[in-house]
């Protein structure tokens, strides 16, 4: 496969950095030391995440925080201060929660495969972030809570994500007690991947997206949706859903391709069709 080189300059500035290589996307909140998901940079990721989606040349997304706090979840100061609006603060609180939604829905949806570089805390929203990611890596330093209930607030919509990570025993515990985790219990409730030191993490995360990058980006878009998709289904209906899904995969140019060149004893050539 031809080397995919980056034609979208680099974002510098704003709530949300973005810069490619070989077909990986690195998309960094920008807004320390909170990087809180206020609407601004709910509305940067989203503009990034629905770029991406038409970009051939990315395969893989990256995303990460710059400084101590991976995210502390939704701005509260921001929404706060909209309590003073005529209705409280309810139109407002509507379009943060419904733009927070629709942008986890986007990464879970997405066709290419997203992963979660975490170092530091991540909290409510930012632990909903993590676990809409498909892949989740983490510093030995990264930490994770859904703290809600403390503040009279329960974190009813990180939940969603949070509850299709792990157990359900696990997530009423984070949920109900607030409790802050370290990464060591994420991995065992199953909310990261790997736990790795923090000089080593950049270098880990680029490994595990270069390797994905390399494979072809049709079977890995098929097979992302496909995994969502039948995750939702009864047993009977997974099973019919994705045999269809794999015939037409098999029918695909890459699967003629890969399995030729597993069969040859070479390196398959992707053409992404």
């Amino acid at each position: 496969m031809a080397e995919v080189v980056a034609i979208k300059p680099a974002v510098t500035e704003g709530p949300v950095l973005a810069s490619q290589d070989k077909g990986v996307l690195r998309l960094t909140l920008g807004s320390p030391p909170a990087n809180a998901l206020s609407l601004a940079t709910m509305a940067a990721l989203q503009v990034e995440f629905d770029r991406a989606r038409e970009d051939k040349s990315v395969r893989v997304i990256i995303l990460a925080a710059s400084g101590k706090v991976f995210c502390a979840g939704h701005d509260l100061k921001e929404m706060t201060a909209h309590r003073a609006d005529s209705d409280r603060g309810k139109g407002f609180f509507e379009k943060t929660f419904s733009a927070c939604a629709n942008l986890m829905q986007t990464i879970v949806r997405h066709p290419k495969p997203v992963v979660a570089e975490v170092d530091g805390l991540a909290t409510a929203a930012g632990l909903q972030l993590v676990a809409s990611c498909d892949l989740a890596i983490a510093s030995h330093e990264a930490t994770f809570c859904t703290p809600g209930v403390n503040i009279g607030l329960f974190c009813s919509t990180p939940m969603v994500a949070l509850s299709r990570n792990v157990s359900r025993k696990q997530a009423m515990e984070m949920l109900l007690t607030g409790e802050t985790i370290d990464a060591a219990t994420a991995k065992e409730f199953g909310l990261v991947n790997r736990i790795v030191p923090r000089e080593y993490l950049n270098q880990v995360v680029n490994k595990y997206a270069q390797a994905i990058a390399s494979k072809s980006s049709l079977v890995v878009k098929t097979g992302k949706e496909a995994f969502y998709a039948q995750a939702e289904m009864g047993l009977a209906d997974a099973y019919a859903y994705t045999g269809r899904v794999m015939v037409e995969n098999m029918l695909a140019r890459d699967a003629e391709e890969g399995i030729g060149a597993f069969i040859g004893k070479r390196n398959p050539e992707w053409t992404d069709e």
